[in-house]
């Protein structure tokens, strides 16, 4: 089942993409992300249009050539083993990405004014955050946050959420331009779960609205190549179902200053006072930046 913020996955394929989620498709401005499965020896060619965007290998590693340079990613196995290194390439560019044993790439983007060079992200540079204490403990790969990485509109973040646990939790909000307190921003998560001992792991996404005036309803059922689209409302949990690790990429853009500032649904905004005193899941950090010298883009 689908509507029209809950997408499964391959809903929006189109070729060369398994996902393709752009502005214009998902009824916003600024957020977009597209995923692309490569086989070995595979390349996808692509322009970037008006959008400034990343290359984040999910799973393999790839090369991306853009204006002159050419990035060596040495990506990863899977989103639940290590923090991954990544490219940035500007809108008005041509990208070429190509990949020896093959694998998934995520290209999140953004509608952008400015344009900052090529760039390569190393993993060993990549922030690694714990959010929240007990059962409401999550990791945060803050690859392309605002104070870690240049760009125009693009944030872009990873969550790890071990099974069992609640993520993007207490729910919040960022749909309203107030200065210094909130900053609105269209967000898209894509998800991932890691399988168990016998198939496919899910997980649940929940969106509700902040304002009568604009509904949204979205409690969902969500599995590996999902999406869900956040155009406003409070958002979360993000619920991972026990001994299923959950992981989601976070992708915002707004029209304002580039920065993640967002309030807490008054209702629950008490339970970040409760964490004082309680102890990080020892799970975590599920993942950290590895070498992988030597692995085959």
């Amino acid at each position: 089942m689908s509507n029209r913020y809950y997408l499964p996955s391959r809903a929006t394929a189109q070729d060369p993409f398994s996902t393709i989620v752009t502005p214009e498709r998902a009824g916003w401005s600024y957020s977009s992300l597209r995923v692309v499965e490569l086989t070995p020896g595979g390349a996808l060619d692509f322009d970037t249009a008006g959008d400034e965007m990343l290359v984040l290998p999910l799973a393999g590693g790839c090369a991306v050539e853009c204006e002159d340079q050419r990035l060596a990613l040495d990506g990863r196995r899977d989103v639940f083993s290590s923090v991954t290194d990544f490219a940035y390439v500007p809108p008005a560019a041509h990208v070429r990405l190509t990949t020896e044993h093959g694998g998934r790439f995520a290209l999140p983007g953004a509608r952008a004014q400015r344009r900052f060079p090529v760039r390569y992200g190393p993993a060993q540079s990549v922030p690694v955050e714990l959010r929240g204490t007990g059962q409401a403990s999550r990791q945060v790969n803050n690859f392309c946050s605002p104070d870690v990485f240049a760009a125009d509109k693009l944030i872009a973040v990873e969550v790890l959420t071990p099974g069992g646990n609640w993520s993007s939790y207490p729910p919040h909000k960022h749909d309203e331009q107030r200065p210094g307190q909130e900053e609105a921003l269209e967000e898209i998560y894509y998800f991932e779960i890691a399988p168990g001992k016998s198939g496919p792991g899910f997980a649940y996404q929940r969106v509700y609205a902040s304002d009568p005036q604009r509904p949204i309803d979205v409690c969902a059922e969500v599995r590996s190549g999902d999406v869900v689209l956040i155009p406003y409302g409070y958002h979360g949990p993000s619920m991972a179902a026990p001994d299923y690790d959950l992981y989601y990429l976070n992708v915002m853009a707004g029209p304002g200053e580039r920065v993640w500032r967002f309030c807490d649904d008054p209702a629950h905004a008490w339970i970040r006072a409760s964490w004082t005193g309680t102890a990080v899941d020892p799970r975590l950090p599920m993942t950290q930046a590895v070498s992988t010298a030597g692995q085959a883009r």
